[in-house]
């Protein structure tokens, strides 16, 4: 049921992000003059449609008027609107979308000016669609997604929904010889200088004073990498009916897990000072210990606007970051195929497999993601989508000819070079494109069908 609901949302989140970019190409092409015959959302075949009709006599609007089935291969004077089977995306349909159109109205009778503005209209659509998903995010609670997260400081309320719980205890690790527990709950953390100021049994108070509070798992690395090799004290929370009820269970097992959650609803915890002495920096580990990360939420007042804005701009950034890193792993791993070194021949095959891994389309999103995200909550859908919408920002400002970025860097080219962008060259190189894009988009999606069985 959660994957059949999973797969519903997902559908509606595509069909809405793409139709607000077709939207905006909409907005653009409407207020540069060119004529757009139907604007649909999905995809055909088509389920209803209906035509804007000529303003009557004193009147500045017409009226919506729906379409008979037999009337819809006729050619309307006017809008239509259609709804259509396929829910995943929409489409703009303008009147003479050719460079080379010339007749009044068309996509190619305006400037390049105009033409710039509608064809970059769904990304900038794309990207209002982020930045208000975010900003109403960052007012009502922001999930930390980037270590380096923009921010406003002065105006950051920070909260979490649960607690740094220690995993694993590793053996011969300083952690295992300061006497960690698994079940832990971490809770301060401080250098030896702090010794004659030790907490006492069930004293918390001096906690987040003199000693460092411990709300995420970031507050641990950094700490222990700033005092490696230094003797600390760290103060836990301990539960005891951990050690007793839950020793005998495999580690990292849902048993071993569910009864240390069961253990942290149901009794008393103690708090205790452990001293340990950290490993060298240039160690494996300095601490010995695995952790559960809790959820980090970020809530903003004045600055939510600012914020939304930010973390559109650095994930914009992050996004582009890993598509360069995407086409560097996929272009050196295909090269290193044809060395006649076995061990580079390897290391070419993992930095495929890796921009396979970093891949998903529509059934990968759709089947994959949305499912475990309903778990997740109403926020993670909301941040995905936002992430999405950025995704497909930055992926139509590619210079592929079949999108948008790629339609107006051929445009562009044409400009340069004084000449016109004739109907039936344009038209080649993006079916040539496009087919390339569909060839892509079949090994991906077979790829998402090996990844969910």
């Amino acid at each position: 049921m959660n994957i059949v609901l999973g797969i519903v949302v997902g559908l509606l989140v595509l069909t809405f992000l793409i139709t607000a970019h077709e939207l905006g190409h909409f907005m653009m092409a409407r207020h540069s003059g060119v004529r757009v015959k139907e604007f649909g959302i999905g995809f055909p075949p088509r389920a209803i449609a209906w035509v804007r009709t000529k303003p009557e006599k004193g009147k500045k609007k017409g009226k919506w008027k729906k379409i008979k089935r037999s009337d819809w291969e006729k050619e309307q004077d006017s809008l239509i609107l259609s709804l259509n089977f396929l829910p995943i995306g929409g489409f703009c349909a303008m009147d003479g979308e050719s460079d080379d159109e010339t007749r009044k109205g068309t996509f190619g009778s305006v400037s390049f000016w105009k033409k710039t503005k509608i064809l970059f209209g769904g990304v900038m659509m794309n990207w209002l669609v982020a930045f208000i998903i975010l900003t109403i995010l960052a007012w009502t609670g922001l999930p930390e997604i980037f270590s380096n997260q923009f921010s406003i400081k002065p105006d950051e309320i920070l909260a979490t929904d649960s607690s740094v719980q220690v995993g694993n205890v590793m053996e011969n690790s300083p952690a295992k010889e300061a006497g960690f527990k698994s079940g832990d709950i971490l809770v301060g953390v401080g250098p030896a200088s702090y010794s004659e100021n030790l907490p006492t049994e069930n004293t918390i108070e001096l906690v987040g004073g003199k000693y460092q509070k411990i709300i995420t798992t970031s507050d641990v690395i950094d700490f222990n990498k700033n005092h490696a090799g230094e003797t600390v004290y760290y103060i836990v929370n301990r539960f005891d009916c951990v050690e007793k009820e839950c020793s005998g269970l495999e580690e990292s097992s849902d048993e071993k897990r569910n009864c240390i959650i069961d253990c942290l609803e149901a009794s008393e915890s103690t708090l205790k000072t452990l001293e340990v002495t950290l490993n060298p920096a240039d160690s494996e580990y300095l601490l010995g210990i695995t952790m559960s990360s809790p959820t980090v939420t970020r809530r903003y007042t004045w600055s939510a606007p600012i914020v939304g804005l930010g973390l559109t701009v650095q994930a914009t950034g992050e996004t582009f970051k890993g598509l360069g890193q995407l086409v560097v792993n996929l272009v050196t791993g295909v090269a290193r195929q044809v060395s006649p070194d076995e061990s580079v021949r390897e290391e070419g095959k993992q930095q495929i497999a890796d921009a396979g891994e970093n891949v998903s389309g529509i059934v990968g999103i759709v089947g994959n993601y949305f499912p475990n995200l309903l778990s997740a909550g109403p926020t993670f859908i909301f941040l995905f989508m936002a992430i999405i919408s950025i995704s497909l920002a930055c992926m139509n400002i590619i210079p592929i000819p079949a999108l948008d970025g790629g339609r107006w860097f051929m445009i562009f080219l044409c400009r340069l070079r004084h000449k016109k962008l004739s109907k039936e060259k344009e038209q080649s190189i993006v079916a040539k494109s496009f087919i390339v894009l569909l060839l892509l988009m079949a090994i991906i999606t077979v790829m998402d069908i090996i990844k969910l069985f």
